[in-house]
């Protein structure tokens, strides 16, 4: 069975304590898109926790938002060719 690796992303927004939080509850990478001052503080505490501080939204590689009430069918599809798309990682 291959081994799959991904990584999760919190997106907290500008709420500066809901970052402050995940941070210190182990969340490896938080996005705060609040002050710049205040990031530059989150980023200390992340980095002390071993996590990473994103302060943009990275762009989104597979959004099923539209897909919420579709069958497993059709995502199982639209996760296959999402994946297919994708240059070899090995």
């Amino acid at each position: 069975m291959p081994a799959a690796r991904f990584a999760a992303i919190l997106d907290c927004g500008d709420d500066a304590g809901a970052a402050q939080g995940a941070i210190r509850a182990g969340v490896a990478a938080v996005i705060f898109t609040g002050r710049a001052d205040v990031a530059e503080r989150l980023a200390a505490i992340a980095a002390a926790s071993g996590a990473r501080l994103l302060t943009e939204r990275p762009d989104c590689l597979l959004d099923l938002d539209r897909y919420f009430f579709a069958d497993g069918e059709t995502v199982r599809r639209r996760c296959a060719d999402v994946l297919a798309s994708l240059p070899p990682i090995c």
